[in-house]
């Protein structure tokens, strides 16, 4: 399937902030009719690449004077920003989505957009369009930009609409943001991906590799930088391709050129970034890691098997010699790096040998976390029509292995934090202790601390009194107060 990317002119942007401003004022004579505000919610499924369109998607909805509700009962616009990874994701999105009748049923004048890539599949959106007569319209990844446009059309009597280039792809500068966080944000350096893993459903919902300029990019990592941000990850399928679409970058403008550029911009903040892909994380990237202060010791770097075969069947293009090479030289030019990985267990065809070789790799890398998966196949993927697909128990047997091993791990890795002081970028008050707060390590070590005072947003030392398997427990040391 040929996929296109296309750069929206900027002529098309400003139309967009004109339908913006129609919605506003349909928005605003119906508040003053009601003697309330009008809102809206914004539901999100799956990666960080979701959360950062999402941050679009409330911009978009501020901008058309809508306020934000964190519970669909309240709005009277709902965004759904959906995944396609796993299947469990998608039938979580259509599970709530089909409670929204109740919602539209009580209130008739209730908008609901569905978008992102579950709705990018050809088959999900022929679902909803027979299944969900309430839902207003459908917008793919390549659409985000046009949802003013789309809300307009639905406010002014339009039919619903379903809106979805299959296998499309663009880059959209100019959009309203509204971050979660004011101290840390999503910054995407590029979209979509060009590697076509056998299991994974990526290429075919956000389309071909697209790199967005490095002007834009610095000049939104100034702009949030200026504002108080003290962490930005940048994001991508695979940010060791960024620039390669682009003829003018290629030999001349890379990730690590992005990277050491970012490093220059006056300000204290950290850089993170995912995902990479092993067989383009070159040691030039690494070196570029080592000498700029302001790059996380962190690197994401997905091994998915410890098997050369399955490695193969995977179309990752790398073997478990090249990766452990790899993570040798990470480890000899940063000691003090923090390393974590994806892991699929029970790929199709992988044998009980096969699982066994993921399980030693893990041990000779020694990973500080690890995000594990059980295999789901993805419908218009190679690999789902594989014929020697695992059993379920199988599956679930070898998934909780591979955590009994990696749960050892990286509590005795945690341990050798006992006693050690780190800075912390505190992220505000634990989930699940309300006397505790939170936040992260440059490595990307969770850590849990009690304070006396709100310290959200502010840098602060933290030394680690004990250590849990994912987490490490702290006491304040000191805050700076400056921030």
């Amino acid at each position: 399937m040929e996929r296109t990317v296309r750069r929206i002119p900027q002529n098309e942007i400003q139309d967009q902030l004109g339908y913006m401003h129609k919605v506003r004022s349909i928005v605003s004579k119906k508040a003053e009719q009601r003697g309330s505000c009008m809102k809206y919610c914004v539901i999100t499924y799956g990666c960080q690449q979701n959360e950062a369109d999402s941050e679009r998607l409330s911009g978009i909805a501020e901008k058309m004077g809508y306020v934000q509700v964190y519970s669909e009962k309240d709005a009277d616009l709902i965004l759904v920003n959906t995944c396609a990874v796993r299947e469990h994701a998608e039938l979580k999105a259509l599970s709530v989505t089909g409670q929204y009748k109740h919602l539209k049923e009580a209130n008739p004048e209730l908008i609901v957009g569905i978008g992102g890539c579950m709705v990018s599949q050809q088959r999900r959106c022929d679902d909803i369009k027979n299944s969900y007569p309430y839902v207003d319209f459908l917008f793919g990844t390549s659409m985000l930009y046009r949802v003013p446009e789309f809300i307009y059309k639905r406010l002014t009597g339009g039919k619903r609409g379903f809106y979805s280039e299959f296998g499309a792809g663009c880059i959209a500068e100019g959009l309203p943001v509204k971050r979660e966080h004011k101290h840390k944000a999503w910054v995407s350096v590029m979209n979509g991906c060009n590697n076509f893993c056998t299991y994974c459903i990526v290429p075919y919902v956000r389309g071909r590799e697209r790199s967005r300029y490095k002007e834009d990019i610095l000049e939104e990592i100034r702009t949030v930088v200026n504002d108080g941000c003290h962490e930005i990850t940048l994001l991508g399928q695979n940010v060791n391709s960024y620039g390669l679409d682009l003829p003018e970058y290629v030999g001349k403008y890379d990730f690590s050129s992005l990277l050491q550029d970012i490093n220059e911009i006056d300000g204290d903040f950290i850089v993170r970034f995912m995902t990479s892909h092993p067989k383009d994380a070159k040691k030039e990237l690494i070196d570029t890691m080592a000498r700029c202060e302001k790059i996380a010791p962190h690197f994401h770097l997905p091994l998915q098997s410890g098997s050369d075969e399955i490695l193969k069947r995977m179309n990752r293009k790398y073997t478990s010699e090249y990766y452990l090479g790899l993570l040798a030289y990470m480890r000899e030019k940063i000691p003090d790096i923090c390393v974590t990985t994806d892991i699929i267990t029970g790929f199709p065809g992988e044998t009980e040998e096969d699982f066994e070789k993921t399980l030693s790799l893990v041990s000779i890398a020694r990973y500080d976390m690890i995000y594990s998966f059980i295999y789901s196949p993805r419908p218009g993927t190679p690999a789902a029509e594989y014929g020697d697909q695992i059993s379920a128990e199988d599956k679930n047997r070898r998934f909780r292995r591979l955590l009994d091993l990696q749960n050892q791990i990286s509590y005795e890795k945690n341990l050798s934090a006992v006693g050690k002081t780190y800075r912390v970028l505190c992220d505000g008050l634990s989930k699940n202790d309300g006397g505790m707060y939170t936040g992260r390590t440059a490595g990307n070590k969770l850590v849990h601390f009690p304070c006396n005072e709100d310290m959200t947003g502010r840098f602060v030392t933290v030394k680690i009194a004990a250590a849990q398997p994912y987490a490490l427990l702290g006491e304040l040391v000191q805050s700076d107060i400056s921030q």
